[in-house]
């Protein structure tokens, strides 16, 4: 089968980049594989973070064409011209913010009248966290122009179902992030990091205001009064970051809290997760998230707020906790649990029994069974 991948891919970076590239790995085992990616990904001006390059020397490069301008109509018609003569029998599409829909949906419309391509987009969110007028219009708009949903989280389902209702769709869950590798002796990750802590939490990724790091800090304090926890943070401020630090000194927390606030590269992951005894995702609103595949390819339990899909992949009490969103005094409890009943190497077992459930194989077979049915 001839496909097109079109979304964000090496050599730009960042998770969705590191899906699309595995999922381009696990599809080029038996197909004729193309990727295109984007020259203009967002405008400097609405980007928060500090490059949208992935590093050269770090990356697992995928042989893609960099001509999309996420910004530029007449580049959108072009592309769709040249899909459409190309004639891939899937067009893919990963797709998370409607900021994206009216490029997609123009490339998708125009290619898809050879008559032969189909359009699938693949569904990391339907309603984004951090709504905007205009969301659901940009979203329904780009949709017409799609024959197969994959979701992530029934409740990306949920929410596609509810704004087209005759949706041919499928959940599948989102695949470990295997890119990363495997980890490393815990002791050899701190070292790495110049770290000495006995116990270590971690808050990984990109930080932006729904994922409730402020919630995780809260909790914090609660805990170092009851247990000599420490918290790493490790990822890019993607939203005001004077608020955090303002409230690490609020409850003083300058010592319990280890900051790492600069773009983690790929070859680096490791280490924050190999040095971590516990992945904590205090998330206030979520789908589902990348960062519970990435602890589970480094068998990392999870603790969890019960929000969209984590508590379909997140088990309580098997291979983490799940706690109520908003409400740190119970993930406080649920971080001092998991330590004063040392449960890590219970919840490790459990997690590395999970992981087949999570393959791209199982992944890309559920692509086909949605087309093909």
């Amino acid at each position: 089968m001839k496909i097109t991948i079109l979304s964000t891919i090496y050599p730009l970076r960042g998770g969705i980049a590191h899906f699309n590239g595995l999922l381009y790995k696990e599809l080029s085992k038996q197909h004729e594989v193309k990727a295109i990616t984007f020259s203009r990904q967002y405008p400097s001006l609405f980007f928060p973070g500090k490059s949208q390059l992935e590093e050269e020397n770090v990356a697992e490069k995928i042989p893609s064409e960099v001509i999309v301008d996420s910004i530029n109509p007449f580049n959108w018609i072009k592309i769709g011209k040249r899909i459409k003569r190309d004639s891939p029998d899937l067009l893919v599409f990963k797709y998370w913010m409607p900021f994206f829909a009216p490029c997609f949906g123009i490339i998708s419309r125009i290619a898809k009248k050879n008559k032969k391509t189909k359009a699938l987009v693949i569904c990391d969110n339907v309603i984004p966290h951090e709504r905007k007028p205009g969301d659901i219009s940009l979203t329904k708009y780009f949709f017409k122009f799609v024959d197969y949903f994959i979701l992530l989280s029934e409740k990306v389902k949920t929410d596609l179902l509810t704004l087209l209702p005759t949706a041919k769709c499928k959940v599948i869950p989102h695949p470990v992030y295997s890119n990363f590798g495997e980890g490393i002796l815990k002791e050899e990750a701190k070292k790495k990091l110049n770290l000495q802590d006995d116990k270590l939490c971690l808050f990984f990724g990109f930080i932006r205001d729904y994922k409730g790091l402020d919630v995780l800090l809260e909790a914090m304090a609660d805990v170092k009064n009851k247990l000599d926890v420490k918290l790493i943070i490790a990822g890019e401020f993607y939203s005001n970051k004077e608020k955090y630090l303002d409230l690490i000194n609020k409850f003083d927390l300058k010592n319990n809290v280890h900051l790492f606030t600069d773009f983690i590269p790929t070859s680096d992951v490791k280490y924050y997760f190999s040095a971590s005894d516990v992945v904590i995702l205090p998330y206030k609103d979520a789908t589902q998230s990348g960062i519970v595949q990435i602890a589970m390819n480094f068998r990392k339990p999870i603790i969890a707020a019960n929000v969209g899909g984590l508590g379909e992949v997140v088990h309580d009490n098997k291979t983490g906790f799940i706690v109520d969103a908003k409400n740190p005094s119970q993930l406080a409890g649920a971080i001092l649990r998991f330590y004063n009943e040392n449960k890590e190497e219970e919840f490790t077992r459990n997690t590395e029994l999970e992981l087949e459930k999570y393959s791209w194989k199982k992944f890309v077979e559920g692509i086909f069974e949605l087309t093909n049915s």
